[in-house]
């Protein structure tokens, strides 16, 4: 590894323990990013020569705590000193912020920082921004880029949320166990939408949107916090598959690579034997959550040598689960193809059909709808379905998978009509 890898990957790795330690110092988001920022650029010049430090996130909060300190120094010389009274009561300021940093929990601080970052009063897209800028260190031009806005407007959209947030008044100290417990949801809900921007991302992004590698980072950190919660465990074994198959999702033209045609070979088999541990951990404490039936549902399509051998009656009643649990119209959605699989194409559309005004806007919605379409020979409807299915594409990957389907339509119609 290069000296700059390493030092990065030390950076990294320390930033979220850094940053959540200086945040509680400082109680200010942006003077903690400054905080880090000078610690980091000291440790570019310094590691090289004298070596890594024993404890990189310790040595952070320390010259990140120093560099902080001096700004304050600074920008007081130029105010009024404050009443004798005042000065006389301060004792000595420094020995405590030290003895705060010495005993401070870190394992409270990551926790503290990641619900800062998903304050309720912030909008999801806000949450994610945010988060991606203070926990992970992603550039303002990374996160743009995978929003698809200018780097000027993603600026703008940060701004307002650390505006939103000192504006609230959120407290910095410790969450006590019943905010943990009311919040803990909300950080894993927001870990799984940074992995879902990077993973709709298509072939093309997926170098510049490193974002499915930052939710996954996110997510063992998080489950380093909470060793024993199995929705944590769920979510970061969904994410393991989900991005296992990354290499097999799209074709050397880019093209989407659909589950069933999948190269498994391709898979990465390290990140989902990862995964499958936890699905079983999980599956132990007799607690079940979204995620975690999200994660089983993926772990059988994992554990499924071939596509003819997933168990889709399992998968299926998984899914009937999950609306139990947590209704929405995509679950119902996903459920229809493995309903497609069990009882055929007129089942699944009889179950997909009412979805259609609340999923209008939906692109998998009309693509499912043209393929059931197809395979009920209504060659018409299949074309209108996936016509409106192109016009809802989010990248050209999308656009490019409908495409072909639609001149597979074309060849098939063209042969009924001979």
């Amino acid at each position: 590894m290069s000296e700059l890898a390493w030092i990065d990957l030390a950076l990294t790795s320390a930033r979220p323990q850094a940053m959540g330690a200086l945040l509680r110092y400082f109680r200010d988001l942006d003077m903690a990013e400054e905080a880090f920022q000078e610690a980091c650029l000291r440790a570019l010049k310094t590691w090289p020569d004298k070596g890594p430090p024993r404890d990189p996130a310790a040595w952070l909060i320390f010259v990140g705590r120093n560099s902080g300190i001096d700004h304050v120094r600074k920008r007081a010389k130029q105010q009024p000193l404050p009443p004798e009274e005042v000065l006389s009561d301060l004792g000595d300021a420094e020995d405590d912020i030290a003895d705060r940093l010495d005993t401070s929990h870190y394992r409270d601080d990551i926790l503290r920082l990641l619900f800062v970052c998903c304050h309720p009063e912030l909008p999801a897209t806000q949450q994610i921004a945010l988060a991606l800028r203070i926990v992970s260190g992603l550039t303002v031009r990374q996160i743009a880029r995978a929003f698809l806005v200018s780097e000027a407007a993603m600026e703008q959209r940060i701004t307002r949320a650390k505006g939103k947030v000192g504006a609230a008044g959120i407290p910095f100290e410790t969450p006590d166990a019943t905010a943990r417990a009311e919040r803990l949801g909300m950080v894993a809900a927001m870990i799984y939408l940074v992995f879902n921007e990077g993973y709709s991302a298509g072939a093309q992004q997926k170098s510049d949107t490193p974002f499915c590698d930052e939710a996954i980072r996110l997510a063992r950190l998080l489950l380093k916090l909470f060793p024993s919660e199995p929705e944590i465990m769920g979510l970061t074994a969904l994410l393991l598959i989900q991005h296992s198959r990354l290499a097999a999702r799209f074709d050397a033209e880019g093209q989407i690579v659909l589950l069933e045609d999948q190269d498994r070979a391709l898979w990465n088999r390290t990140l989902i034997d990862e995964a499958l541990a936890l699905v079983d951990k999980a599956v132990r404490h007799r607690a079940p959550g979204p995620f975690q039936i999200q994660a089983a549902i993926a772990a059988l399509h994992a554990r499924a040598a071939r596509p003819e051998e997933t168990d889709w009656a399992q998968i299926d009643l998984l899914y009937r689960a999950l609306e139990r649990m947590h209704p929405s119209p995509v679950v119902t959605l996903n459920r229809a193809v493995a309903v497609w699989k069990l009882e055929g194409a007129q089942v699944a559309l009889d179950l997909v059909e009412p979805l259609g005004e609340r999923l209008s806007g939906y692109f998998y919605f009309h693509g499912l709808r043209g393929g059931l379409l197809k395979q009920l020979g209504r060659y018409p409807e299949a074309h209108e379905a996936y016509d409106r299915a192109i016009a809802l594409a989010t990248t050209p990957a999308e656009a490019s998978h409908i495409r072909q389907h639609l001149d597979n339509l074309a060849r098939d119609m063209a042969a009924g009509a001979r």
